[in-house]
């Protein structure tokens, strides 16, 4: 059950598109909304590039960036596999 509000308040040509949107997809003006949103957030959160990272939280990352990737054969076979286009391929 929801129990946040989110107030926001438009003008009626925004809130009548928003609204057609919504019909469009089979939802209500508050769903859409709340899904834009969130898909909206979720991309600024994903595209940020600083991380502020205490002393040994950045240690332990960099610990992580220098490990030697575990082996993988399925990836190993993909890599193995030449391109159709490739002239090594024909």
């Amino acid at each position: 059950m929801r129990d946040a509000a989110i107030n926001l308040r438009a003008l009626p040509e925004p809130r009548d598109l928003i609204d057609h949107a919504a019909s469009l997809l089979g939802k209500n003006r508050s769903d859409f909304m709340l899904e834009a949103a969130c898909n909206r957030a979720q991309a600024v959160v994903l595209d940020q590039v600083f991380f502020n990272l205490d002393a040994d939280k950045f240690k332990q990352f960099t610990a992580m960036l220098d490990t030697p990737p575990s082996p993988n054969p399925g990836l190993e076979r993909l890599m193995a596999v030449k391109a159709p286009w490739s002239a090594d391929s024909v």
